[in-house]
Parts: structure tokens; sequence; C-alpha cells
């Protein structure tokens, strides 16, 4: 079995940032893509972005591109969100996933593991 475990999110203030963490454990290979999700209330689950191995390939969607950037630590088994000019738009649980492959994938659907997801509120 695999876990994620999703920490770092907060209540902010527009145009601050926050950096999301998301350590992987179990039996998991640290070979594989992960991603980012979020979502907000009412809302489905949206797509963020999503990171390669060992961490090459990036992607980012263009709501968060040039303000949020995706990387990994693969010898921490750490996926991590830098999340800089936050909106009140950015306001969402955000998710961490993980695929079996080294792929990348926008499609929540090729996840097969998930967090229990952070908190991200940002006030206007």
């Amino acid at each position: 079995q695999v876990q994620l475990v999703e920490s770092g999110g907060g209540l902010v203030q527009a145009g601050d940032s926050l950096r999301l963490s998301c350590a992987a454990s179990g039996r998991t290979s640290s070979s594989v893509a992960m991603g980012w999700f979020r979502q907000a209330p009412g809302k489905e689950r949206e797509y963020v972005a999503t990171i390669g191995y060992p961490g090459r390939m990036t992607h980012h969607a263009d709501s968060v591109k040039g303000r949020f950037t995706i990387s990994r630590d693969n010898a921490k088994k750490t996926l991590l969100l830098q999340m800089n000019n936050l909106k009140p738009e950015d306001t969402a649980v955000y998710y961490c996933a993980a695929r079996t492959t080294p792929t990348t994938s926008t499609s929540a659907a090729a996840y097969g593991y998930w967090g229990q997801g952070t908190q991200v509120t940002v006030s206007s």
C-alpha cells in the first residue's frame, strides 16, 4: 500500500506564497510520475501540475502557469508545490497523487494513489 501525506496548507492573503509538500511512504516505487490536483467547494477536482520521473518533465495548468512550480526530491520521496502570488480563486483542497509509471499525465483517472488533501484558503 502507498501512503501520500500532504502538508503546508493554510490561510493566506492574496499575493502571498505557500509551499505544499507531499511525503510518500509504504510499498511504493519512487520512479513514478506525481501530480497535484485541487477541488474547490461545489466544483470538480481540477488538475494543477504534474512531474515525471526523475523530474525533468513538468507541466502546469494554464491557470497556475508562471505562479506555481512543481518539483520533487527523489531521495526524500517528497513532492513539492511552490505557490506564489496566490489568488482567492486558488482556494481549494489540494491533493497529491502518484501514478505507477514515470510518465506525466494531466488526467486524474491516470493516478492510482491519492493523499487526503490539505486546505489552502486565500483571502482577498
